[in-house]
């Protein structure tokens, strides 16, 4: 992409388009509605019990759960497609994220470009030069114990992102907090919350390639479970102004989930995976970063979903409107599918801390953009973490 004129993707594994953290759709049984999901369990997942509130609030949206979890949820009916942010609902289908069903939710479509995107108001530097992403050292629970990906099912079908485990501080030691990208769980300004949303930490532990996990039992792709996600949280901005190519939500793009297990066992995902980062609010000034680190797992060729890659570089700016937040770039060759992957530099301590999240890229995979997290995204990771005190 060129200096002045960046064109960007989102990057999950189904639209690689503004930003890099994107998703895609995959089967053909996969249906999606950008609807918010607050986890319900079913009789048999962990004996998890659905709190009357949460019945009140699929019915006072018209839901009958049972229905819901026999297919109901694949009505992508413009009207039907809760988009405010306090409508997020998300109940548990037990056995719905099967590892085939995983494994296929790869696919990622066309980018849908915006031209005008990026254009050089604020501050932005120069293009980096790509950074050849790496491969993570498998088995990923030791080199990136934190990071896994985020399955979803959209209008278009089955989808996923990138995201990690964060510490949640009104629960040291035993966060359910997942930080990812907005356009994750919601599709903006033109539909609302995704369905089906669900976080499986160190997926494909092993990191063995596609043709070994046809048909592979689940404990292979989702070691650690399969967490559905109970509530989620991005921005207004991102619900008023985000768009496929990102639009002018991009530097907003963020969300947080709160999760809870498939099968029960008693133990929070922080207790669960041994690891959760903490998130810097605080990161200093873009030019003043040394370095940073971008996981993900991109799904678009020549990528295929399967496995967690890195790229490290020392960022650049990139601003979309001179009114909004300078976003972080970084030199990455990871594609659809890294989007909502974590961002980690030193933090204040010194030690890593999460300072962004893949939001955007170019067509041509040669770079990501981040969202260099402000008041915003710390309203809406106070929020959920004050919300399951």
């Amino acid at each position: 992409m060129r200096p002045n004129r960046p064109v960007t993707a989102l990057l999950c594994a189904a639209a690689l388009a503004l930003t890099a953290a994107a998703c895609g759709p995959g089967d053909d049984e996969a249906g999606g509605d950008a609807k918010p999901t607050v986890a319900q369990s079913s009789p048999g997942a962990g004996g998890i019990k659905i709190p009357d509130q949460l019945k009140d609030k699929l019915k006072e949206h018209g839901i009958d759960l049972e229905k819901w979890k026999g297919g109901e949820w694949k009505n992508w009916k413009k009207e039907d497609w809760l988009r405010e942010a306090g409508d997020y609902i998300n109940p548990i289908i037990e056995g719905l994220w099967d590892p085939d069903r995983m494994r296929d939710a790869e696919q990622p479509k066309q980018p849908a470009v915006d031209p005008d995107a990026g254009k050089d108001q604020g501050v932005t530097d120069p293009t980096p030069a790509p950074v050849t992403a790496k491969p993570a050292n498998p088995p990923y629970h030791g080199s990136v114990p934190a990071s896994g990906k985020v399955f979803f099912d959209g209008p278009e079908g089955s989808m996923v992102c990138s995201a990690t485990v964060v510490k949640d501080p009104a629960h040291p030691g035993k966060s359910n907090m997942v930080w990812t990208a907005g356009h994750c769980v919601h599709a903006g300004k033109s539909g609302g919350w995704y369905r089906n949303i669900a976080f499986v930490p160190s997926y494909n532990n092993a990191g063995k390639p596609a043709a070994q996990l046809k048909g592979a039992p689940r404990e292979q792709v989702a070691p650690y479970g399969v967490w559905w996600s109970d509530w989620a949280q991005t921005s207004d901005q991102w619900i008023a102004t985000g768009g496929p190519t990102g639009g002018a939500g991009a530097p907003f793009d963020f969300a947080v989930l709160h999760v809870t297990p498939e099968q029960g066992s008693g133990k929070s995902l922080e207790e669960t995976v041994g690891s959760a980062l903490p998130v810097e609010f605080n990161a200093p000034a873009v030019p003043k970063v040394a370095s940073i680190t971008a996981t993900g797992y991109p799904a678009a060729a020549p990528f295929d979903g399967q496995k967690a890659y890195q790229c490290t570089d020392k960022p650049g700016r990139l601003s979309l409107n001179a009114t909004d937040p300078v976003m972080y770039r970084i030199g990455c060759t990871m594609t659809g599918g890294s989007s909502g992957g974590g961002w980690v530099a030193a933090g204040a301590d010194g030690k890593p801390a999460l300072v962004s999240n893949t939001s955007i890229g170019p067509a041509k995979a040669g770079w990501l953009a981040g969202p260099r997290l402000g008041p915003e995204a710390k309203g809406i990771f106070d929020a959920v973490s004050g919300k399951f005190k």
